[in-house]
């Protein structure tokens, strides 16, 4: 009799990987790396564990968004007091805040609670082409399309 394999902290392997954004649409690039931060590229997926991999994303501030996103697309923040609503257009975002960006685009596509949370924490973005997690041994990870 099989059973079936449920991954755990214990049986877990977790990889660094860098990503570079120069030149990828948002959207895409968002996808992918939310798959990878969840696990979904492993063979050993497991819905409600955490098997995912820690994803360095370099070269934020040169994404790309298509047709009149940089002036029509907004974020939206609220500091929860009246009148606290703030918007941003995606160009100012992507010339001031492209790491937020970023950020707020991918996990918005994980799961929501304490499990996506946690896999949240994974994702590092840094603008330019130099991160801090050189002792990590990070590699190269090539986006599929």
């Amino acid at each position: 009799m099989r059973t079936t394999f449920m991954a755990n902290e214990q049986t877990l392997e977790r990889k660094w990987l860098v990503v570079d954004a120069e030149g990828k649409r948002l959207g895409r690039l968002a996808s992918e790396v939310a798959a990878i931060l969840r696990g979904k590229h492993k063979p050993t997926y497991t819905p409600h564990a955490d098997t995912g991999d820690h994803v360095i994303i370099i070269n934020a501030e040169k994404i790309e968004l298509t047709g009149k996103k940089l002036t029509d697309k907004m974020y939206y923040r609220h500091s929860n007091h009246p009148g606290g609503l703030k918007a941003r257009s995606a160009n100012v975002m992507r010339t001031s805040y492209p790491e937020r960006m970023l950020e707020t685009t991918i996990k918005g596509m994980l799961p929501k609670g304490p499990l996506g949370r946690r896999m949240g924490k994974k994702l590092h973005v840094y603008r330019g082409s130099e991160h801090k997690h050189q002792a990590q041994q990070p590699e190269a990870y090539e986006l599929r399309g």
